[in-house]
């Protein structure tokens, strides 16, 4: 089949505004349905609009496909704001792409990450043409698990992020006369600096980013869940969505939980039939790396999105919902997961899988005051009666961040993403180590995980980490999943309050998620601790305002974790049991 490209055609927006967008569709004559794909990462970058898919494939099978710069990026016209402009341009684009000539009235949205979060905001409009969706590793919304964690701000993520953004901007303002090269210059030093821009304080001091991307000091002013967050959560409109989502995702991507938190609300709430009829696919995969290999792990042969064929896995949505092809999507089971461990494929009923058994493991001291780290013990067991655990966290030396669902550092993202060996970790006096026995059987972690933390701390505020490490027989730790909470949001995320100074609060950390199975011999452990820099920014321990304080503010805490008959710690394992 010829294909017809067309490059830069200028979609009018309600407000006058014009995006630059490209076509590709089949040569002559014909009306096909249409997938849009809205980024703000430049259009003309095949590695950025063919991560996932291959576009030319979809055209071949008969679908116009149009990929668009998001408003005040790269060709289009207007000024860019992230999320809040989404809604409307969407919704508008997808207008434009009904009403075409070569269009047949059915629309589809494409994309990972950023271009994720654009179909979410569109369908959330409902508008009419818009009959499916394949949002990939892509957030529930855009406060929790994208710009903060468990109140915790993501550094490593959001600097890197808005920097990328300021280098664009400067680009297009040095092609008006707006911006010189020495502007350009300085954006591009401080990218390639950004690993000593992460101890830069206080944080709101980025002067770099104030005139191209002020949007970053107004997610610093925005710490906690309020109506700025609310107002661009796709989780706060399900009811309104009614186009069914093939959700995609990685067991290492930063915006996991958001992916799993779509598939399950949309499946209860969503606002028609279709629109709930959800389906998830989660592959051994970190944010922008789709190989199933890390530096340290090597998920096999079967691990690859190609290997999975993700682009075939978008026609058979595709054409089921814009093409009505008998082609049994509706009849196969809605969830498909990577089970690492044995390195396998599997469908699923649901999430959490049906058969689940949510078993609390006990944290466990070695029987005397815990000064030393890596003798805790973790166990089926209730404790008795045992003394508490106890650490300084000093922010002026945090635990280092290790792996995980990371995009740290510069432009290779996942370079240190992934499960990562924690010995060196585990050594530092800071860090709680909690070990089970060796496994006599193999047995599988699939589903959520949730930390309940028993912890007092000298602060009013202070952080507190958890991390899932499968223990090998030869010593090596490595890290499966990990979570953060920032004490003051122990209740809330919309409503912070500050501790009172040695009291014991009951903390529910969530640990992320994961298929895993830990084989016979292994030891499941948990680290329990209070940084992971830069991943998250470090907590001041002061209870005040953290994007505003210095290393002059910086109060060490003593922090104190209970496992005892009337605080037992324990951390929750949803645990698959089959014959």
């Amino acid at each position: 089949m010829n294909i017809l490209i067309e490059k830069n055609i200028m979609v009018p927006m309600r407000d006058g505004v014009k995006l630059a967008t490209d076509v590709y569709r089949p040569a002559g004559e014909g009306q096909y349905p249409v997938i849009i794909q809205r980024l703000p990462y430049n259009k003309d970058l095949p590695a950025i609009t063919m991560l996932l898919i291959d576009i030319f494939r979809l055209v071949q099978q008969g679908y116009v496909m149009l990929i668009q710069d998001t408003r005040g990026r790269f060709a289009s016209e207007g000024e860019f704001h992230p999320f809040f402009q989404e809604p409307a341009d969407g919704v508008d684009t997808i207008a434009w792409a009904a009403s075409a000539p070569w269009s047949n009235g059915k629309v589809g949205l494409a994309g990972g990450s950023y271009f994720g979060a654009t179909q979410w905001l569109a369908a959330r409009e409902t508008p009419e043409a818009l009959l499916a969706a394949v949002p990939v590793i892509t957030s529930a919304d855009y406060y929790e698990s994208w710009t903060y964690q468990g109140g915790a701000f993501q550094l490593g993520f959001i600097l890197l992020w808005a920097l990328g953004f300021a280098l664009g901007e400067q680009q297009r303002r040095l092609k008006t006369g707006q911006a010189t090269m020495e502007d350009l210059g300085r954006t591009l030093q401080a990218y390639g600096n950004i690993s000593a821009l992460y101890s830069q304080l206080p944080l709101v001091d980025m002067p770099v980013l104030r005139e191209v991307a002020p949007y970053y000091f107004d997610w610093l002013a925005h710490t906690s869940y309020d109506e700025y967050w609310r107002g661009i959560a796709p989780q706060e409109f399900y009811e309104r969505i009614t186009a069914p989502a093939l959700n995609i995702g990685g067991w290492f991507d930063i915006f996991l939980l958001g992916t799993l938190s779509n598939y399950q609300g949309m499946k209860q709430r969503g606002g028609s039939a279709q629109a709930r009829q959800q389906r998830l696919l989660i592959g051994p995969w970190s944010h922008g790396s789709f190989g199933g290999i890390f530096p340290e792990h090597d998920y096999g042969l079967l691990a690859s999105a190609e290997a999975a064929d993700i682009t075939g896995a978008h026609l058979r949505w595709y054409d089921h919902w814009l093409k009505d092809s008998e082609n049994g999507v509706e009849q196969e089971k809605p969830v498909k997961l990577f089970v690492m461990g044995p390195n396998t494929w599997r469908e699923e009923d649901d999430w959490p899988l049906p058969d689940t058994q949510f078993r609390p493991y006990y944290l466990h001291s070695a029987g005397r005051a815990n000064t030393a780290t890596g003798n805790g013990t973790l166990s089926t067991e209730a404790p008795g009666d045992e003394f508490e655990d106890a650490y300084l966290y000093d922010p002026r030396n945090p635990v280092p961040t290790n792996g995980g669902a990371t995009l740290i550092p510069g432009a290779f993202i996942a370079a240190n993403a992934g499960p990562r060996d924690q010995r060196g970790i585990e050594t530092r006096d800071d860090v709680l180590c909690y070990t089970a026995e060796p496994l006599e059987r193999p047995t599988e972690v699939t589903g959520p995980i949730e930390l309940v933390l028993f912890v007092s701390s000298s602060a009013r505020d202070t952080d507190f980490t958890a991390k899932l490490v499968d223990v090998y027989p030869s010593g090596r730790a490595e890290s499966i999943t990990d979570g953060i909470l920032r004490a003051r949001f122990r209740e809330s995320l919309a409503q912070p309050v500050l501790m009172e100074p040695n009291q014991v609060y009951e903390l529910h950390i969530t640990v992320g998620a994961t298929s895993q199975i830990f084989e016979a011999g292994h030891r499941i452990r948990l680290e329990v601790s209070s940084s992971n820099f830069p991943r998250f920014d470090r907590n001041t321990n002061t209870g005040g305002a953290i994007e505003t304080e210095t290393e002059r503010d910086f109060v060490q805490a003593v922090n104190r974790v209970y496992h005892n008959s009337t605080h037992p710690s324990y951390l929750v394992l949803p645990i698959i049991e089959r014959d």
